[in-house]
């Protein structure tokens, strides 16, 4: 069985569940109003719905005739974290890592084994 964190993100990979979450974070809807605005089947939908729900990401919920679902933020907090350890290493300016190399580079003295002998003419002697 997939872990959660895999179940979050495979929910995830699709555009149309994507919109969908986007749509749940204004309101709770009907399935029928989840449905709308995309050019596929009621059924179609229902599946997405239930993707989504298997994932946690929304829960459904009947009242009368109507079926409703609403959105559980709660259910990415686990993918949000992960994502976020990404996001604690700021990209490398390479440009900038150059500029310091040649500052430092420039000012360091050399070691005696790392210097050059003095040219010694064509015939080294």
């Amino acid at each position: 069985m997939p872990d959660p964190l895999s179940i979050t993100f495979a929910a995830l990979a699709d555009p149309t569940r994507r919109a969908i979450l986007a749509m749940l974070l204004e309101d709770d809807m009907a399935v029928t109003d989840v449905a709308e605005p995309f050019q596929m089947s009621l059924a179609a939908i229902s599946k997405h719905l239930a993707v989504l729900a298997e994932a946690g990401l929304i829960s459904r919920e009947k009242r009368g005739r109507v079926i409703w679902c609403k959105l559980e933020p709660d259910a990415m907090r686990g993918a949000s974290v992960w994502m976020q350890g990404f996001g604690l290493f700021e990209p490398v300016d390479l440009d900038a890592l150059e500029r310091f190399l040649a500052v430092e580079l420039a000012e360091a003295p050399v070691p005696p084994a790392m210097a050059m002998p003095p040219d010694e003419g064509p015939s080294g002697a």
